[in-house]
């Protein structure tokens, strides 16, 4: 997570407005939408920190387990939701990946990080086969099919910007992007 500055500083940028984004649809839609988008905020704000180049900062000790219990705690709404739907599967999935990237990384000597090698090399390899996927599958989806007949000229909807699936598809991407990313530093 903690390579080289300029790829960890664009890592941030990316997390950063993709949280914000994710902030801003929390303010409309439904209450299941209200609370998907919260869990993606949550995720998207944690990875823009956990990504900060160790140049610049590098977190104290006790940093990582409180990320690794954020997120862990994040995961039980995850948890109990998969139940209704295999969709929530995914963000109990994203907040495992991140409680795992916060365990090594606690794990990790300080002059380690951002060096490789240092997680579970098969666990790594699932988690990294299943973003590369989904980062895949969501492209895929995000590649307009044909203009919808009488919808209007690229405008923005009725219920605003914060309920754009397609900008709410491109941001799951982007962190699907990150977390890709991420765990190719572990």
């Amino acid at each position: 997570m903690h390579g080289p500055a300029s790829s960890g500083w664009l890592l941030v940028a990316l997390c950063a407005v993709t949280g914000a984004y994710c902030l801003v649809r929390m303010r409309s839609g439904a209450g299941e939408q209200r609370s998907a988008a919260g869990g993606e905020a949550l995720m998207a704000l944690g990875m823009a920190a956990m990504a900060v180049p160790a140049a610049v900062f590098t977190p104290p000790s006790w940093a990582w387990p409180a990320y690794a219990a954020v997120f862990g705690v994040a995961a039980l709404p995850a948890l109990w939701a998969a139940r209704a739907g295999a969709h929530h599967l995914h963000h109990l999935v994203g907040s495992g990946a991140m409680v795992y990237m916060s365990v090594v990384m606690a794990g990790a000597p300080a002059h380690a990080h951002g060096q490789g090698g240092s997680g579970v090399p098969l666990l790594t390899g699932a988690l990294l086969f299943y973003f590369a996927g989904y980062v895949l599958l969501t492209g895929v989806r995000l590649v307009p099919v044909a203009a919808v007949a009488g919808s209007g000229a690229g405008g923005v909807g009725p219920g605003g910007w914060g309920d754009r699936p397609e900008l709410a598809r491109a941001c799951r991407l982007s962190m699907g992007i990150s977390m890709v990313a991420m765990l190719l530093t572990l």
